[in-house]
């Protein structure tokens, strides 16, 4: 599974990718609002020659026109760049359009099986379900991300699952073992996947028993509690 962050801030975006682990980046409007900046485009490439792998950029219109003059915008800025693209009728025309082309698309706002046979069947590179938005209202979103695996393998599609809304460590160990592509997630959520109390509990008695060896040895014992 590859493991993308979810933010536009270079910061976190930094810190993930020293842990070894990150693989891409995901952003929105609303997080490239949260993260500021003057320039969307420059604040886009800043991210790529960080990461050494695919970075969502979200197109802002909501008409096929608008959709792909955007999109050709935002592939020119690095090879990197997957144009986030909304599924809606105009985002499913544009991203046919722009798999035609051989430029990468994540369709974005899935949160239907429907959706998502539609957006394969249109060449999208990646599919988007938002499982934590689905939790929101009463409905499951792993249920919802099942579906969309059992489908897209029944017909072989190439179009990768990429888990968005990712709330908790527990939506990506769900997600792992269905078979998804991608998680995407807020580094504090990577930072979980890390921690176990059982962990720091080991760590806490193997220094203080290291610590108690050491104080022995100096003392001249050679007696050690284990």
């Amino acid at each position: 599974m590859k493991f993308f962050v979810d933010t536009a801030d270079l910061g976190e975006i930094k810190e993930a990718n020293e842990m070894g682990v990150l693989d891409g980046v995901t952003t929105n409007p609303s997080l490239m609002r949260k993260a500021g900046g003057s320039d969307f485009h420059e604040h886009i490439l800043k991210i790529c020659r960080m990461v050494d792998g695919d970075v969502s950029a979200e197109v802002i219109a909501t008409d096929y026109d608008g959709m792909i003059s955007e999109a050709h915008t935002l592939a020119n800025i690095h090879e990197n760049v997957v144009v986030k693209i909304p599924l809606i009728l105009d985002g499913i025309k544009a991203i046919r359009t722009l798999s035609s082309e051989g430029i990468k698309t994540n369709c974005t706002l899935c949160f239907s099986p429907n959706q998502a046979l539609i957006a394969a069947k249109a060449g999208a590179t990646y599919i988007s379900p938002f499982i934590g938005r689905v939790d929101d209202i009463s409905t499951s979103g792993m249920d919802l991300l099942e579906q969309i695996v059992t489908i897209y393998s029944n017909y072989d599609f190439q179009t990768q699952i990429l888990v968005a809304s990712i709330r908790h460590p527990l939506h990506v160990v769900e997600s792992a073992l269905m078979g998804a592509d991608v998680a995407t997630m807020p580094l504090t959520v990577i930072k979980q996947l890390i921690k176990h109390p059982l962990t720091d509990i080991g760590l806490e008695r193997f220094i203080n028993d290291w610590k108690a060896y050491q104080a022995a040895t100096e003392a001249g014992s050679n007696g050690v509690d284990v």
